[in-house]
């Protein structure tokens, strides 16, 4: 039986998800940005990086791409899709990730919301679905969604302002008995659309650095709702919410993710280098026999549970270069790749495996949906140090 637990790190919330004794889930309940929604207006345009530096509140700036501008959110005057924006333009922003070190928080104004069931995004087109969904359950939901989807557009169009929105059906839509299902995606898509709607209407009527739209990803409820999202993937319906009473270790289970290296049960070990660019994880066979037959394949193979483990918990981003101990047999590397898709396609966090170099280094990317656990802990590490002084 899984298990998820809500305990506390230095005072601060944190909800975690046990699968067989061992932590595969970590998620810290903190006050942030992502996802809330400002009246903004633009400071400057930086045409060589094709970014406008946006404030969105009176001591805060963020970054916006100039590309994929959405009219509807550009509200002192009637924006073309031929138009760029300009300096003194009042714009509806989203935060799309929290300001990092020297990097500004990072704005955008394809506006998503979303319930259980769907995510809408403004200025996108189209319906889509989880990759988590199983096959029949993803061309059944998507093909029915799609035979209403322009009616539902052109219902929508003045609302929006005559922008588009795009839907995609999140993985627990297949938790939806079969003939309800297209309804209840239906009334979520519309729901979420009223939703949009509102939001635009609110920004043309708020002053300039309103918060018009705050996101609950700081809620303990939603990291629960999380939590309970990434077991179901996995397979595990037979669960409890527990307070935490100290006999798991988190603390130290979370002390133990500040360490470059880890071991695995073979013997063997990885080190994990998190990089200003890109992440290196390193694959050795340690005391691993080395004697034993196929005995980089089976490390290998055993080192992907804990890579992706490690990546999850750590929230490792953007670029991570993977180094496996080196293999003879190409029948085997492929076994290898198949294993690392098979665990991209389940992450909740989109992850994606790009290639192997000529020097047999594999690349995977990571979406950025949060800070880092490092960059976290650190925030964690900083309150505390000044509550003493206070």
């Amino acid at each position: 039986m899984s298990e998820i637990i809500i305990s506390e790190y230095l005072n601060t919330p944190v909800v975690t998800a046990f699968i067989g004794n061992k932590m595969e889930y970590l998620s810290f309940v903190r006050d942030n940005e992502l996802g809330n929604i400002y009246v903004a207006k633009v400071d400057h345009i930086v045409k060589n990086i094709n970014a406008a530096f946006v404030r969105y509140d009176k001591d805060k700036t963020g970054y916006l791409p100039l590309k994929n501008i959405t009219g509807a959110c550009v509200i002192n005057r009637k924006f073309t899709s031929d138009d760029t924006l300009k300096n003194g333009d009042d714009v509806i922003v989203q935060v799309e990730s929290e300001a990092v070190k020297t990097k500004k928080t990072k704005l955008t104004t394809n506006l998503s919301v979303s319930d259980n069931y769907v995510a809408v995004t403004l200025g996108k087109y189209g319906v889509g679905s989880s990759i988590k969904l199983s096959d029949d359950i993803r061309t059944f939901l998507s093909d029915k969604i799609k035979e209403d989807y322009e009616n539902i557009m052109d219902a929508y169009h003045e609302k929006l302002s005559g922008a588009t929105a795009g839907i995609i059906i999140r993985t627990q839509a297949s938790e939806i008995e079969e003939e309800k299902a297209f309804n209840v995606i239906e009334d979520s898509f519309k729901s979420c659309l009223d939703e949009l709607a509102k939001i635009l209407s609110d920004g043309r009527n708020r002053t300039t650095y309103s918060c018009i739209h705050r996101s609950d990803n700081g809620s303990t409820a939603q990291h629960i709702e999380n939590a309970e999202a990434f077991l179901k993937v996995r397979g595990e319906s037979d669960y409890s919410v527990i307070e935490d009473t100290g006999i798991h270790g988190i603390r130290s289970a979370i002390d133990d993710l500040k360490h470059r290296k880890v071991w695995l049960k073979s013997g063997a070990y990885i080190i994990i280098e998190q990089l200003e660019s890109f992440n290196a994880i390193d694959v050795n066979t340690g005391k691993a026999i080395k004697g034993k037959d196929d005995i980089a394949f089976k490390v290998n193979l055993e080192a992907v549970n804990e890579i992706f483990r490690q990546i999850r918990l750590r929230n490792l981003t953007g670029m991570i270069l993977i180094d496996f101990i080196n293999m003879d047999d190409d029948e085997k590397y492929e076994e290898l790749i198949h294993k690392v898709k098979a665990f991209c396609k389940y992450e909740q966090v989109h992850t994606c495996f790009i290639d192997v170099t000529g020097l047999g280094i594999m690349e995977l990317t990571r979406n950025k949906n949060d800070k880092t656990l490092k960059e976290i802990l650190k925030d964690v590490e900083k309150a505390v140090d000044n509550s003493i002084y206070q």
